[in-house]
C-alpha cells in the first residue's frame, strides 16, 4: 500500500483523523502544511502575506512531490491542495486520496478562535465557508472516497478509512 492522502476543507478533521490513522496503521504521519513551514522556516500565514498564494501553491506542489516518493505515510494535506489537477494526479498515482467533509456550521465551530485561518477572518465566516466549499467541491469530488465527519467521531472515521484502504491493496 502506498500513501493515504487526507484532503478536505479546514476543520474537517484531517489532522486529528490522520494522527489516529497513522497510529493504528503504525505508519508515520505527515502534515504537509507543517512540512512546508519547516522547509520555508516561516508560518503559512507569513508565506501568503509576503509572497502570495501562487508562491505558496508552487512550494506545496514541490513538497507533495517529495512526500509522494515515500511509502506508507498518512499525509494530511492543506485544504486547497486539490485546486491543482497535477496534485490530484500525484496523490492518486502514489496512494489513495480520501476527502473528509463537514457542514459549514460544524467547520465554523471547529475553526472558530483560530486566528491563523486567514480565509475565515471575515465578517461572515459561515458564508465564506459555504462559498469556498462550493468552489472546491468539484475538486474534492475527485477523491477516491468522501467521508462526512460532521457527526462521526475520529475513531469511526479511522475505521472507515482502514476498511476502504484494505480493499485498495
Amino acid at each position: 500500500m502506498n500513501n493515504i492522502y487526507l484532503v478536505g476543507f479546514m476543520g474537517t478533521g484531517k489532522t486529528s483523523v490522520g494522527k489516529e490513522l497513522a497510529k493504528k496503521k503504525k505508519w508515520p504521519f505527515v502534515d504537509l502544511d507543517e512540512l512546508i513551514e519547516f522547509k520555508e522556516k516561516r508560518l503559512i500565514a507569513d508565506i501568503f502575506a509576503k509572497d502570495g498564494e501562487p508562491y505558496f501553491r508552487r512550494v506545496e506542489k514541490q513538497v507533495l512531490k517529495e512526500v509522494s516518493k515515500e511509502k506508507k505515510l498518512v499525509v494530511a494535506c492543506g485544504g486547497g491542495i486539490v485546486i491543482n489537477p497535477e496534485n490530484i494526479r500525484i496523490m492518486k498515482e502514489n496512494g489513495v486520496m480520501i476527502c473528509l467533509t463537514a457542514s459549514p456550521k460544524v467547520i465554523l465551530k471547529r475553526t472558530s478562535g483560530y486566528a491563523h485561518r486567514p480565509l475565515l477572518n471575515v465578517r461572515e465566516p459561515e458564508k465564506q465557508i459555504s462559498l469556498l466549499l462550493k468552489l472546491r467541491s468539484p475538486y474534492y469530488a475527485k477523491a477516491d472516497k468522501i467521508i462526512n465527519t460532521s457527526l462521526a467521531p475520529v475513531k469511526e472515521v479511522v475505521a472507515k478509512i482502514i476498511k476502504i484502504t484494505a480493499k485498495k491493496k
